[in-house]
């Protein structure tokens, strides 16, 4: 029974691996390759597929995510090309998830230079947005053990000690914690932001500042949810995100000495105060 008087019904268990489950459901009907392969690469991006893990059979994954074995084989195949699936024939064989080599600075610092800085606001916004609703229901509907992964997550997070895991860990907590919202959409769209921002983070991981910073917020987002704080644990993890993508924009801007955390009376936008200040929990 949680303190509101709402029956905690298990659904830690039953949810631990929502975000795992949001990875395999239908996708839409426009440019289904296109979207199968990337729904499974943002998920092994995120390290929500192991290294090595066995996808399931053609069939039954093409029944899974409501496309055509067709369709799920130009994607797999695309997916190869990647460098993100490796398939074996013969007995045993399958498709196997491979887990992606630390990305080049180089080739990071290039993918940057293709955002304008008003795209990376625009969608850095859109991310706060996202994740911000993402802890405000999580707080609302989530039962105490469905914060273990988060926890685990963040735990993992601060001991990590290469930029890639790192980033890997970060979108992870934000996808789970669409999870523990209980919102399959939610989830769905913290993966594909991923794709955008994900590997990016890379550039801005590697401070252990900025890393023990990102640690501690992520906890108090936890403690928030755990509080049922609904509005606290929006705003924790709006600012969270709008952190990170302050520094990536300032690293866009060529000036990486001002990649700092935001003052507490303006951020990354220029927006006043009133975005930072702490608001209580559900009355």
């Amino acid at each position: 029974m949680r303190p509101n008087g709402r029956p905690d019904e298990g659904g830690g268990a039953a949810r631990t691996g929502a975000a795992r489950r949001a990875v395999f459901t239908p996708v839409d009907t426009r440019a289904r390759v296109d979207t199968v392969a990337r729904r499974i690469g943002d998920a092994i991006e995120l390290g929500l597929l192991a290294d090595g893990e066995q996808l399931p059979g053609e069939t039954e994954l093409a029944g899974q995510l409501g496309v055509s074995t067709v369709t799920l084989r130009e994607a797999l195949m695309a997916l190869r090309q990647q460098g993100l699936v490796t398939t074996r024939r013969g007995r045993g064989g399958g498709s196997f998830v491979t887990l992606p080599d630390t990305p080049p600075q180089e080739r990071l610092r290039a993918r940057l230079a293709d955002w304008s800085t008003e795209e990376l606001r625009d969608l850095g916004d859109h991310w706060a947005a996202v994740s911000g609703a993402a802890a405000l229901l999580a707080a609302r509907r989530t039962q105490p053990g469905d914060l273990r992964p988060l926890t685990r997550t963040v735990e993992e997070l601060a001991a990590a000690d290469d930029p890639a895991t790192r980033s890997r860990l970060y979108g992870r907590f934000h996808v789970e914690l669409a999870a523990a919202a209980q919102s399959a959409r939610l989830t769905r769209e913290e993966i594909a932001l991923q794709t955008d921002l994900g590997a990016l983070l890379c550039l801005v991981l590697d401070d252990p500042v900025h890393l023990g910073n990102v640690s501690d917020r992520h906890r108090a987002v936890i403690s928030a949810v755990q509080d049922e704080a609904d509005e606290r644990a929006r705003t924790l993890a709006e600012t969270c995100v709008r952190e990170s993508v302050g520094r990536l924009i300032a690293l866009r801007l060529g000036t990486p000495g001002r990649a700092t955390e935001p003052r507490p009376e303006e951020d990354t936008h220029g927006q006043e105060q009133r975005a930072r200040e702490p608001r209580g929990g559900r009355r």
